[in-house]
């Protein structure tokens, strides 16, 4: 799974924050990071040297749990001294299980996340007014801690039930924050530099129905865009249904970024149903339809899950040819993995693991002749790139890596301070997983 680690330099007690799995997470992680630098303690980037260590952990998946485990223990021996807070989906659901890794201290469930920093520092204001954050925001995140996007958490939970998913179990009900809550922090990243913002949650789309019905995901990313100066804006993912009328006509504005991960888990109807997925093959292509219609050069990227109890070879076909008929630009495979306390965990025909082994490999081959041929669609294009880090350097200056406005990563020579820059890029060569390119500067016309 994805890793996340947030750094900085400033004086106080030394702590070192790490995120495992979605942008969530890393969102969650950041907002302890501001009310730990407003409070005047230091966030290191070393865990070496951190006096406290605070890990939020994922449980989606058993590599995910692992991953909280091998890290716990990893810290401890580097640092036997420090204490480590434990916090996230995995330490909610199997405290007993994580407590069991070397070096585990602290379990603080996600019911009490929000109160984390006070647990370090009950000095630390619980709920700083986001415009107080400016001040720490500007000095601390405008590009010097190594990131270029923003992610914004909008709401937390879900209400739905799907068979495979622990995240329910671990997170609640869905919860949304105001409105002006989020328009409000988004104005204060970009009062920080920030170039692009990134609304997060687990079930996005269903920001707002605990509201009273007083807005919606349309109408919060309508306020974004009228009421802040955010150059680029984008979506996380996306549960492919409940979508309101008219969604897709939000992109009539360019700064929303023609990007949309949409997980599908299965192409199969048979399986969908088993899963108590809300969408079917006809509701998605119906979806995936209008938003093409109205998102030029739309980057479409999902999920899939193989080897879900009961999926048959022909089912896993169904999947493939369902895959293959909405040209997916990208596929983030997961092979089905057992998570306590969920409907398909106790479901009859679990499939035996070599079997998963090999429909995971060959979807990740599919989801790479897929991801090329989008690629190769927009060789010659040139079109605007945030520019993220330094990878290397050789005999033509230093390799620079970023992503498209349409989230395709591009490596070009760049001068030194191309870091949170967009600027253009011609879009040359295709490999599955990226794009070469070269940069198109002002005074080429």
């Amino acid at each position: 799974m994805p890793t996340a680690v947030l750094s900085a330099t400033i004086g106080g007690m030394k702590l070192y924050l790490h995120a495992i799995g979605c942008r969530l997470n890393q969102s969650e992680i950041e907002t302890m990071g501001r009310q730990l630098l407003a409070a005047g303690h230091t966030l290191v980037s070393d865990p070496a040297q951190a006096d406290k260590v605070i890990v939020n952990t994922c449980a989606v998946t058993a590599a995910a749990a692992r991953d909280g485990r091998a890290f716990t223990r990893r810290v401890h021996r580097q640092n036997p001294d420090a204490e480590i807070l434990l916090t996230g989906c995995y330490a909610t659901i199997a405290a007993d299980e994580l407590t069991q890794a070397a070096g585990a201290g602290r379990i603080v469930a996600n019911a009490q996340k929000s109160q984390i920093a006070q647990l370090i520092d009950p000095d630390v204001t619980p709920h700083t007014a986001v415009y107080d954050q400016e001040p720490i925001l500007r000095q601390f995140l405008a590009g010097a801690m190594g990131r270029t996007r923003a992610f914004i958490k909008v709401q937390d939970g879900c209400n739905n039930r799907c068979a495979f998913c622990v995240t329910t179990i671990a997170r609640g009900a869905g919860q949304s924050r105001p409105l002006a809550e989020v328009t409000a922090e988004i104005q204060a990243m970009t009062a920080a530099g920030y170039q692009e913002a990134v609304l997060t949650g687990v079930h996005l789309g269903s920001y707002g129905r605990d509201l009273n019905h007083k807005t919606d995901l349309r109408r919060l990313i309508a306020a974004v865009l009228t009421d802040t100066d955010i150059p680029r804006l984008r979506l996380s993912s996306l549960e492919p249904w409940q979508i309101a009328d008219g969604f897709f006509e939000l992109w009539q504005s360019r700064r929303l970024l023609p990007h949309l991960h949409l997980p599908l888990q299965s192409g199969s109807d048979h399986i969908l149903r088993r899963m108590a997925r809300r969408a079917s093959r006809a509701s998605f292509r119906r979806i995936v339809q209008e938003a093409r219609a109205h998102i030029p050069d739309l980057n479409l990227t999902t999920d899939i899950i193989v080897g879900f109890p009961g999926e048959t070879e022909a089912d896993f076909g169904d999947s493939l040819d369902f895959v293959r008929e909405i040209r997916f630009s990208r596929l983030h495979v997961f092979p089905y993995s057992i998570r306590p306390g969920t409907a398909a965990a106790a479901m009859p025909g679990q499939i035996p693991g070599p079997v998963k082994k090999e429909r995971a490999r060959r979807t990740i081959q599919l989801g790479q002749r897929l991801s090329l041929d989008f690629h190769r669609q927009m060789e010659t294009q040139t079109r605007p790139v945030l520019w993220e880090a330094a990878v290397g350097a050789d005999a033509d200056g230093l390799r620079w890596a970023g992503y498209t406005d349409n989230y395709v990563r591009v490596l070009a020579h760049g001068p030194a301070d191309l870091f949170n820059r967009v600027i253009p890029a011609r879009l040359l060569n295709a490999a599955p997983d990226s794009m070469r390119g070269e940069l198109v500067l002002k005074d080429e016309g």
